[in-house]
């Protein structure tokens, strides 16, 4: 199933080119951000009232707004350094330690704030002269809470996947030398979409490719099974360290290619079976702390 996130944070099914709007399965008192977290947690009743969309008011995907697949996720963990061919190649600009890879350097935490949706533009700060690099990467989003959960046990607790770029702000050394967690947290630095493919139809993450293009042109390229830890290694090894919940989104990790976008640009990102989406790049409003 393909569920996404429209207009004013209405849920809806995705059924080729037509989104059924299921949003009155969510109760009225549910914050409209939560409605996803809500479905998930609850979707062992919600999820077989989807099953027959007939009912449901139903709008041509090209007439509405996407939003992020889920607009509130509880927690945003990241997985740096997860494939070989990536590590070093920012050189003195990388931050995980020289050919150390995710199975030392473990995760990072991005603001969920960040996330945002394929009809948004991904906004740099304005009037900045630092440097704003794509990375492509798979979005894992949790379905079933827990602590302590071992590999064995943990596709149990997924409950679907998008497509995930993890923008991020490089540092100056010497001059400005912030935080990873401030570089990557800009709002608009985390899209997400363009739709949540639940993880029934994604039987095989290992069996998937994705593709990272700007204007056109073929930045980034990686076979998933290639993934230094993969995503039954990250949920053990999130797990271990903090309980997981329902709605949590999990950056897998970038391959080698990352490379720098500038307003005026056009990032695509393609994950087999998973989805496509194409964003623009923009400034964002003048804030009154520069960057």
């Amino acid at each position: 199933m393909k569920i996404a996130v429209f207009d004013d944070l209405r849920v809806g099914v995705v059924q080729g080119t037509t989104i059924h709007d299921v949003t009155s399965v969510v109760p009225d008192s549910c914050w409209p951000e939560q409605r996803v977290n809500w479905l998930i947690r609850n979707w062992a009743e919600a999820g077989p009232r989807l099953a027959e969309l007939d009912g449901y008011p139903a709008v041509q995907v090209e007439r509405v707004t996407l939003g992020a697949v889920n607009p509130a996720p509880p927690q945003l963990f990241a997985i740096p350094a997860n494939f070989q061919a990536h590590i070093g190649e920012l050189g003195s600009r990388a931050i995980t330690a020289k050919g150390k890879s995710a199975k030392q350097a473990g995760f990072f935490l991005k603001a969920a704030g960040s996330v945002s949706g394929a009809s948004e533009p991904i906004a740099l700060p304005a009037g900045s002269a630092r440097r704003f690099d794509h990375e492509c990467e798979l979005g894992v989003v949790i379905g079933r809470g827990g602590r302590n959960i071992s590999r064995a046990h943990a596709f149990d607790h997924v409950f679907g996947y998008t497509c995930l770029i993890d923008i991020t702000m490089r540092i100056e050394k010497g001059e400005f030398e912030e935080d990873r967690s401030l570089r990557k947290s800009f709002r608009s630095f985390t899209p997400v979409g363009p739709y949540l493919v639940t993880a029934d139809e994604v039987p095989d993450v290992a069996a998937l490719s994705s593709r990272l293009l700007v204007n056109g042109e073929q930045r980034q390229q990686a076979d998933l099974k290639n993934m230094i830890v993969g995503v039954d290694e990250a949920i053990e090894l999130v797990s271990s360290v903090v309980d997981i919940q329902p709605g949590d989104l999990i950056a897998s990790g970038t391959p080698r290619g990352v490379g720098p976008i500038r307003p005026g640009d056009e990032v695509t990102i393609e994950v087999d079976g998973v989805g496509r989406m194409t964003l623009a790049v923009s400034e964002a409003p003048p804030s009154p702390r520069p960057f």
